[in-house]
């Protein structure tokens, strides 16, 4: 489920920020960008992204300076900086080129500057453990905010699933008239009224009618409407059981659609498909 939380913090001893956004994904995945004097504590920060998110797809991005006394001092190789310096001029001077940006071109190059990163202290890393923790639980309200609108968008899709399958069963009537009709009068052309044989013809068409017969794939359909419903309300982390109702949905709705053989149940059979497709997709978001 997507979410967003951050946390900023500036005072007189350190300039602290944290971000975390979470997308949608079957797995709990984090990746963690810390400032490289934290890096022996990511293990801790991932137990605590793992106690309050379940799955996703997780990203976390720390930023700590330090300030004042604790700010790291910057030291620079001179000798290094003197070497690449005088190659660049060198080159600037066969060129003909202007040496204006040289020092700044020059201290730019790989280990010229050398940050001596201060030992973290353990009041450091619990300022930062609880910007994190902060920034986890704020991402944490959104995803939930997103769990609400979620649910409603399920709930809706379900109850038009099933306002659907009403419709479908209010029609079924006039198919099996339609049907008969259309036997009938295919026979009466093709051999005639007269040599049909009514009884053999009744039980034909009561045999055929049978295998048309959808009314136990409504009785499961509506079954596994109450149980979806019953199940997204308990409040309980159910996105993979929801996602096999769903399969439940689907199948049943694909038996009425190839048995309907009626144009106008086969319109509401579309409809049903179309907002189970929209469940579906919807599913992978719960947890």
């Amino acid at each position: 489920m997507t979410g967003f939380g951050s946390i900023q913090i500036d005072n007189d001893d350190h300039s602290v920020s944290v971000e975390v956004k979470t997308l949608n994904s079957k797995f709990l995945d984090i990746t963690i960008r810390l400032p490289r004097q934290f890096n022996d504590r990511e293990l801790e920060i991932r137990n605590l992204i793992s106690q309050k998110i379940v799955r996703g797809k997780v990203t976390m991005n720390v930023d700590f300076e330090p300030k004042g006394e604790l700010a790291p001092k910057a030291h620079f190789n001179k000798q290094l900086f003197s070497q690449y310096y005088n190659q660049l001029e060198e080159l600037a001077n066969e060129v003909g080129g202007s040496h204006e940006s040289l020092v700044r071109i020059a201290i730019q190059q790989p280990e010229v500057v050398e940050s001596a990163s201060p030992e973290v202290s353990e009041k450091q890393w619990e300022v930062l453990a609880d910007c994190c923790s902060k920034a986890i639980d704020s991402c944490d309200r959104f995803r939930s905010n997103e769990g609400i609108n979620l649910e409603e968008v399920l709930v809706n899709g379900v109850k038009e699933i099933k306002k659907l399958k009403e419709q479908i069963a209010q029609i079924d009537s006039q198919r099996v008239d339609q049907i008969k009709s259309r036997i009938t009068n295919n026979l009466e052309e093709t051999i005639g009224r007269d040599r049909i044989d009514e009884n053999r013809f009744e039980q034909e068409l009561i045999y055929y009618l049978e295998k048309l017969d959808i009314s136990e794939e409504l009785v499961r359909l509506d079954s596994h409407i109450e149980y979806f419903l019953e199940v997204i309300g308990n409040g309980e982390s159910n996105g993979k059981k929801l996602g096999f109702i769903a399969q439940e949905l689907g199948r049943e709705i694909n038996t009425i659609g190839s048995k309907s053989n009626f144009a106008p149940m086969q319109r509401f059979v579309v409809e049903m498909k179309d907002e189970l497709e929209k469940i579906k997709e919807q599913t992978l978001n719960v947890l």
